[in-house]
């Protein structure tokens, strides 16, 4: 038995075959693992990978999201304006005019 996690190679259409011997999903790592309670040999049919392969999560979030001072928010390719150019509408003029 391992003294912490050891991460397995499993694929996709074996998933159910590594949970059914008591393999758990890590959702940050988006891999399978052997916990330390269990008895790695049960396992030996998917490579295990190495320790330093695995990386800690990213504290930002994965996406396009990027402030950028004076330029409003950019999502992709669309820039929309920032908090600091709206105006109100009040109805006596239309707003692009």
């Amino acid at each position: 038995m391992a003294a912490t996690k050891t991460y397995l190679t499993v694929p996709y259409a074996q998933k159910d075959e590594a949970k059914a011997l008591g393999a758990r999903w890590d959702a940050s790592q988006k891999k399978w693992y052997v916990p330390p309670n269990k008895d790695i040999a049960l396992f030996a049919k998917w490579p295990t990978i190495a320790a330093e392969t695995i990386t800690a999560p990213a504290s930002q979030p994965a996406g396009n999201n990027t402030t950028i001072p004076g330029a409003g928010i950019k999502r992709g390719f669309i820039t929309y304006p920032s908090i600091d150019d709206f105006s109100a509408y009040n109805g006596d003029e239309p707003p692009w005019g």
